[in-house]
């Protein structure tokens, strides 16, 4: 697992000691910053939201690549170490908060004191229904607006509903058994 571009370009992150931690692989994670380089103008500007971030693997990308900023969610121990492992060891500990917090309890405590995300990473564990919950959260939540983009990460054999009220799937690719999701906003 490394950073594809980017100041960090190159660099390799640590990796969880067991298999509680499910990381975005590497061929999956340039498809989809393929996909968001044609999407997006460019980060510059850019606010991250990392849900059940794991190694901080989406996020960190962003920001290797000039993110402003970046919030990683998660509740595991492990991972909210390995986050901010990470985060130190690529340079982007003043760029980089970290949140040890059930998603939607994390998602409720930010929504009182900041601004709409650009982009929303939501990497779940596999067919636990928490990709819906989440997303049901933001259709109706303050932290997005109609420019913030929302991807999803799933198992292919994962059933996701296509809309959440105004949040709605505009785009879907499926590698092997991952299958990526993007929602927008819609007035």
């Amino acid at each position: 697992m490394r950073i594809i571009s980017g100041s960090a370009r190159g660099r390799r992150l640590l990796s969880p000691k067991n298999s509680l931690i499910r990381p975005t692989a590497d061929r999956v994670k340039e498809s989809l910053f393929n996909i968001l380089n044609v999407l997006i103008a460019g980060y510059e500007n850019c606010r991250v939201l990392d849900i059940f971030a794991g190694t901080g693997n989406l996020g960190l990308e962003a920001l290797s690549r000039g993110a402003t900023s970046a919030f990683f969610i998660d509740s595991h121990k492990e991972s909210v170490a390995l986050v901010i492992k990470n985060l130190r060891m690529l340079g982007f500990e003043d760029k980089g908060r970290v949140i040890e917090r059930e998603a939607l309890a994390a998602l409720r405590s930010l929504e009182k004191r900041e601004v709409p995300f650009q982009l929303v990473f939501i990497d779940p564990p596999y067919r636990k229904g928490l990709a819906e919950r989440v997303l049901e959260y933001l259709a109706a939540s303050a932290l997005i607006d109609e420019n913030s983009l929302v991807i999803v990460e799933i198992s292919s054999g994962e059933l996701l509903p296509t809309e959440f009220d105004t949040l709605r799937e505009f785009d879907r690719r499926v590698y092997g058994d991952t299958a990526i999701a993007f929602f927008r906003r819609t007035m």
